[in-house]
């Protein structure tokens, strides 16, 4: 009970605070205030936990004994800190860098978390990385620059060094009532509505990783957010749009049929763009569909021209899957024609000897130019 009531009494002194006593470091003085009562009123006889005695001094600064024996245990482990610690770090500074609207630079941080490891194992200390619980506190009292940073160390340092005694009466319930006070920022509704109007699939990530920092931790629910949202784009990059394409009218450019259905459709042609990179997980999908559209069209279509100026890579397997619908186009008496590649594309696509088959692929070349190639061909016959 005792506890309970301290934490809510730093709770509401916190709250009072940050209502009247805007960008003062308020929670500094309620850990004062808190020692202060746990040593004179003899807090921990009541039941209330302690942080307890901390080493004073400084540990011994040095190498640390390596053995090459040790290493194949040591390499997991540290790969393993050094991901997660990345994870944090990665998460949190771009959270407070949209909060705050300046930019984060992932490697300016990683190279900070090198000099800080380095710096803690001459001093045989733990792995650190950034922390959420410090973080958000050190943004609760008003710290705003890495000046705050360097203060907090030196403070630090000054304690261990002379006043670590007086910590061992700090109240574990007043750590926990600021730490819980600088998370309530972190919970932003309006954030989540409009993930829900414009993205539900963005609202569904969104929701997993605020139930898995809530039930595992933020390590752990910013590794589930970031596994869903790698499931979702290999779904969404595994089934692109292919888009098929008829002319605007009155102009000669073209798009998509299903989104302007006023559009001019070119007889004999199917126009069609594939809106991402052609790669092996979804060269087979780009080719069903094609092959679908072209046995829904039947007899009378001669020329499928094929649009990569949305696709700025193609693999192997896209190579392949193209060398394939040309194939199986001329099977049922249909010609494969290319435009619009770029220039990487292009190469791979001549490596692979596709051009052999679908004839050169020059670089001039537009889908208006090869439509109206087609149709004077056409008027021509």
């Amino acid at each position: 009970m005792a506890s309970l009531l301290l934490g809510l009494a730093t709770l509401t002194l916190l709250l009072l605070g940050k209502r009247f006593l805007k960008n003062k470091p308020v929670a500094l003085f309620v850990v004062i205030a808190g020692i202060i009562a746990a040593a004179s009123m003899d807090l921990g006889s009541l039941g209330v936990k302690l942080l307890g005695q901390v080493p004073q001094g400084l540990p011994p600064f040095g190498l640390p004994a390596i053995h090459v024996s040790d290493l194949n245990d040591l390499l997991p482990l540290a790969l393993g800190c050094f991901l997660l610690g990345m994870v944090e770090t990665s998460a949190l500074g771009r959270m407070f860098a949209v909060k705050h609207g300046y930019r984060f630079d992932a490697n300016q941080e990683l190279l900070g978390i090198a000099g800080a490891n380095v710096m803690a194992g001459l001093g045989h200390g733990f792995p650190v990385s950034g922390g959420m619980s410090q973080s958000l506190v050190n943004e609760s009292g008003g710290a705003r620059t890495p000046l705050s940073g360097f203060i907090a160390a030196l403070l630090m340092l000054l304690i261990v060094l002379f006043v670590s005694g007086a910590l061992r009466y700090l109240p574990q319930p007043v750590l926990a009532a600021i730490v819980l006070m600088a998370v309530t920022g972190l919970f932003n509704v309006t954030a989540l509505r409009h993930f829900w109007r414009a993205d539900r699939t963005e609202f569904v990530v969104a929701i997993a990783a605020l139930l898995g920092v809530l039930g595992s931790g933020l390590l752990r629910g910013v590794l589930i957010g970031a596994i869903i949202s790698l499931v979702q784009l290999l779904r969404r990059a595994s089934r692109p749009h292919v888009a098929f394409l008829g002319r605007i009218p009155g102009a000669r450019r073209f798009s998509d049929m299903a989104r302007h259905p006023d559009n001019e459709a070119v007889p004999g042609a199917l126009l069609f763009r594939t809106e991402a990179s052609l790669l092996y997980f979804n060269a087979d999908y780009v080719r069903d569909t094609v092959m679908k559209r072209v046995g829904e069209i039947g007899d009378g279509l001669r020329v499928a021209i094929c649009d990569l100026s949305t696709s700025p890579h193609v693999d192997l397997a896209g190579a392949e899957m193209l060398a394939g619908l040309y194939d199986a186009l001329a099977a049922v008496n249909v010609r494969l024609q290319i435009v619009e590649a770029r220039a990487s594309v292009r190469d791979r696509l001549h490596a692979e000897r596709v051009e052999d088959k679908v004839g050169r692929i020059g670089r001039f070349k537009s889908l208006a130019d090869a439509v109206d190639d087609f149709l004077n061909s056409n008027q021509k016959a």
